[in-house]
């Protein structure tokens, strides 16, 4: 039997291709707004980061009532470090768009998510997004998204899949290219089109397969997913099996039913098999589980999430300074927080080690760690971390394996071969270059995961801010030997104290200053970084003395060049494996492990 009045579709692309800002188009086209409502750009990004950065990292759920049918819409993330919700919620779809930008093409998560998509047999929209730019290529674009199909061997009936032109910011889509329309019409009526209407046996036991997981401070944690058979009701009694754990039996009742309509749920007395749900009730409840009855117990198969490639050790703040900023400073707040994004992020995995004070936590790489970094400290949380660290494997004959990233890489002609050249030390191999139409030269290197931990930032400054790197997985390979580590050495205070100008002054001739005047600061911090690539100790609390012969700030003004402030990701990329990065709500610190100057130098003393 068919559900003819619903269609569940995925919003898929590469980051930045603009598949929010479509769902913005959307959800307008379909009335939800009132016509002057004041509504924000991106209103899918809910959360603060996402907001900031104008990335989404959490998948989002909306429904819209169009022409009398139900179309459930699932905003996925394009960045390739939350891959993971991509994996998942395409679970709940039976079609996706897939959304292009119309000057860069197909780029490396259009690839992932793509694939992702054939391998589920999911029909594919493709949209064209930006083609109002002045340096849209549309018609190679087209081509180079058939030839993408091809080269994932996808089926020939992909080959026949609809276009659409659109420019999402300015809230239209068209059938025909370089015909501009008033809304977006034209792809509501492509996706009832070609979305397949969700077939399910008649009068089965019902069945969930929970993709996500929301918690809310009234009902508690909520399934979120599609309603694969049957009809659910409130107050229904369940059972909670899952397909990787065939030990996995708990008896629960479904409490409330809520369907998504526009941005809000709407609670409801019963819902039929193709439905996406968010159910409550149930606190033992996890990803990957079914929700079932004792007539079928069945477990849906659920997908297999990549594995993790970085990891990084989270630990209890014990810097001079811990316990100023935070709310939550102690072992068991950091743990039970750490073990709870685990329960709603699959990527992530948390694990105890041989201190109580510290854990292991791994994830999809610096973006998907540094996100978690970020929402503790907003959260009130303070904690040290470790430099990131790639997670190696053995082959069957104990050879080292190690994750290999494939690097796309769009730059212009100018700074290829700077670009070649310092992929070229950090083992990382020139797969294929070539110039596109849009004056850029694009290049795919294929590089060991660790060989890109601290390249982004100097990427930046070597292309001068014009070039774009985008990375994925590719695959486990053997060890391809050593990287020249970091250049820079590390300024270090040499006492605790409040920064002077005198001092700073003092230090900024060996190296560029993290700290400014009047900043507090404490012995063993590293407070600058030196370019001769050697650790030194500096006094920057130190004071001008008054003299018989001159008062102490008698002097002509002191200039200082401007301190460099670093994010997360920034410093995360700086800090080497004897330092740490001292995370608190309201200040970010690189401090090196042992802070005593004299115990640090007879470490190293005794270490060589």
């Amino acid at each position: 039997m068919k559900r003819e009045d619903i269609r569940n579709v995925a919003i898929i692309a590469h980051v930045d291709h603009g598949k929010t800002t479509l769902v913005d188009g959307l959800l307008k086209t379909s009335g939800i707004f009132r016509e002057n409502q004041q509504v924000d750009e991106r209103v899918m990004d809910s959360n603060s980061i996402e907001r900031e950065r104008g990335i989404t990292i959490l998948s989002k759920n909306t429904a819209i009532n169009y022409k009398g049918i139900k179309i459930n819409i699932i905003d996925t993330p394009g960045h390739a470090d939350f891959g993971g919700e991509v994996e998942r919620v395409l679970n709940m779809a039976e079609a996706v768009v897939l959304v292009v930008d119309s000057r860069e093409g197909p780029m490396p998560q259009t690839k992932f998510v793509l694939r992702k998509a054939i391998e589920l047999n999911l029909p594919a929209i493709i949209c064209i997004n930006k083609v109002d730019r002045p340096d849209q290529r549309v018609e190679e674009v087209m081509d180079e998204v058939l030839d993408l199909f091809i080269s994932l061997e996808a089926d020939e009936s992909y080959l026949d899949s609809p276009f659409v032109f659109a420019s999402a910011k300015e809230g239209w889509a068209s059938l025909e290219f370089g015909e501009v329309k008033n809304d977006m019409t034209d792809l509501l009526d492509t996706i009832i089109d070609y979305t397949p209407a969700f077939e399910a046996k008649e009068n089965a036991p019902f069945k969930v397969l929970v993709s996500t997981t929301d918690y809310d401070n009234y009902l508690g944690r909520i399934a979120i997913g599609k309603v694969e058979s049957g009809q659910i009701n409130k107050n229904d009694s369940c059972i909670i099996v899952n397909y990787n754990d065939k030990d996995r039996k708990v008896k629960s009742k479904i409490v409330t039913i809520y369907e998504f309509e526009g941005l809000q749920r709407s609670e409801v007395e019963k819902a039929d098999f193709g439905s996406i749900v968010a159910l409550s009730g149930m606190e033992d409840i996890n990803i990957g589980d079914t929700i079932c009855t004792e007539n079928d117990m069945e477990p849906i198969e659920f997908t297999k999430i990549s594995e993790p490639t970085l990891s990084m050790t989270f630990s209890v703040n014990n810097s001079p300074f811990a316990g100023r900023d935070g709310d939550y400073v102690t072992s068991r707040h950091l743990r039970d927080r750490l073990f709870k994004e685990k329960e709603t992020d699959v990527s992530l995995r948390v694990e105890t080690t041989d201190s109580t004070e510290a854990f292991k936590v791994s994830g999809r790489g610096e973006l998907h760690l540094s996100v978690l970094i970020e929402n503790l400290r907003r959260e009130g949380y303070e904690f040290q971390v470790s430099k990131p660290e790639v997670m190696f494997k053995k082959d069957e004959n104990g050879k080292t394996l190690e994750p290999m990233e494939l690097a796309t890489i769009d730059v212009d002609q100018e700074y290829t071969g700077s670009i070649i050249e310092k992929l070229g030390l950090r083992k990382g191999e020139l797969m294929d270059m070539a110039p596109n139409s849009s004056g850029y030269t694009r290049m795919v290197f294929k590089i060991p995961a660790r060989g890109l931990i601290g390249y982004r930032q100097e990427f930046l400054t070597d292309t001068k801010g014009t070039g774009i790197l985008n990375t994925e997985f590719d695959s486990y390979e053997r060890y391809k030997g050593d990287i020249a580590k970091r250049q820079a050495g590390s300024l270090i205070s040499f006492e605790t104290g409040v920064a002077t100008t005198y001092g700073l002054h003092a230090a900024q001739s060996r190296g560029q200053l993290f700290v400014k005047p009047q900043d507090e600061v404490y012995e063993g911090e590293v407070i600058g970084s030196n370019a001769k690539g050697i650790d030194i100790d500096v006094n920057v609390c130190k004071k001008k003395k008054q003299t018989n012969v001159r008062a102490s700030a008698a002097d002509e003004a002191l200039v200082l060049s401007p301190a460099k402030i670093m994010s997360v990701e920034e410093m995360m990329e700086f800090v080497e494996e004897d330092e740490l990065i001292e995370i608190t709500p309201h200040n970010l610190r690189i401090r090196k492990k042992i802070l005593d100057n004299n115990l640090r130098y007879k470490s190293k003393k005794y270490s060589k």
